[in-house]
């Protein structure tokens, strides 16, 4: 009886010796929740964006279009501008109209990613392959999506495909389209380095946060707006600026955004990497995404555009 009670006594006891040995350790840190990862493949986009003004230059759509028109027997015409998603993968993209209906063709501007389709084809629907195209084409109600010149390509009519609506596409025409793309892409494939001065301001904080030096660069400009985009193969950071946008599309999301201390009003949404914020006639879009997604911290977004504040500020 004796034993088995000083047995229960050293039991307790060094635990005790144990927690007062260690008292003067630095105590693990305590988790704090998550404020939110970004799963969007691309950032929203600057109102407006339909290749009628942007970056000029060779791009697929102007390359395919008057041979479309003989091929599907209706006038076919492109918009000349073209313009970046900042997305993972980012996708280069122009604007086909097949009879007015507009149809957006997205190439990926730094060679493919192993999972750059799955990406592509993310709350696209049903998916099916497409042999035509290739081994790892794909077809769905939204969108085709394949791989040419070791480049992904997707096609997006803007009413679907194959759904009955006005500005869709037949699944015919579809592929069409995407057929000539396939043969097109590798002959007009844009250099990954397009750089403005006005962007390297912001260079550094940019790169600081993707952790490289960029090897894709997409700065041009919409209607005098700047467009400045880094990327690699595994994060990208945008910041678009829009003039004389009448309102924030997030203002709206349930629940409210958080407020950002930056502009007025701003607005931090963690859940799509985003800063967004207003001043005067510009609302200003800072994104930053990676793969695999991370929580981005409204710190990290400030940082990125705060040596272009004078900018905004004029």
């Amino acid at each position: 009886m004796r034993i088995a009670l000083f047995a229960v006594l050293v039991a307790l006891a060094v635990p005790g010796c144990s927690v007062a040995r260690n008292a003067d350790r630095p105590r693990p840190p305590v988790p704090v929740p998550s404020a939110g990862v970004p799963t969007v493949v691309a950032p929203p986009q600057a109102q407006g964006l339909d290749g009628r003004s942007a970056a000029a230059g060779p791009q697929v759509c102007t390359a395919i279009a008057g041979e479309l028109t003989t091929r599907l027997s209706v006038p076919v015409t492109a918009n000349p501008g073209a313009w970046n998603d900042g997305g993972l993968p980012a996708l280069d993209l122009c604007m086909l109209l097949v009879e007015g209906r507009q149809v957006t063709v997205g190439v990926s501007a730094l060679p493919r990613q192993p999972d750059a389709l799955g990406r592509l084809l993310t709350g696209a629907g049903h998916i099916a392959p497409l042999t035509e195209l290739g081994p790892e084409a794909q077809i769905t109600e939204s969108r085709i999506v394949f791989i040419t010149g070791n480049h992904a390509v997707r096609i997006t009519p803007a009413g679907g495909i194959d759904q009955g609506r006005a500005d869709g596409l037949d699944r015919a025409k579809a592929v069409t389209i995407a057929l000539a793309a396939k043969d097109a892409v590798p002959k007009v494939l844009r250099s990954a380095r397009q750089t403005e001065a006005t962007c390297q301001l912001s260079n550094s904080g940019a790169e600081k946060f993707i952790g490289a030096a960029a090897q894709l660069r997409r700065d041009y400009r919409v209607n005098g707006a700047v467009t400045c985009i880094w990327g690699t193969y595994d994060a990208t950071v945008s910041i678009v600026e829009a003039f004389d946008q009448k309102t924030i599309p997030e203002s709206q999301h349930v629940p409210p955004p958080h407020n950002a201390p930056i502009g007025r009003p701003g607005y931090y949404l963690p859940e799509e990497g985003e800063l967004v914020f207003r001043r005067g006639r510009r609302v200003v879009r800072v994104t930053a995404l990676t793969n695999p997604p991370r929580e981005v911290s409204l710190e990290e977004l400030t940082a990125i555009v705060d040596p272009m504040m004078p900018l905004f500020l004029r």
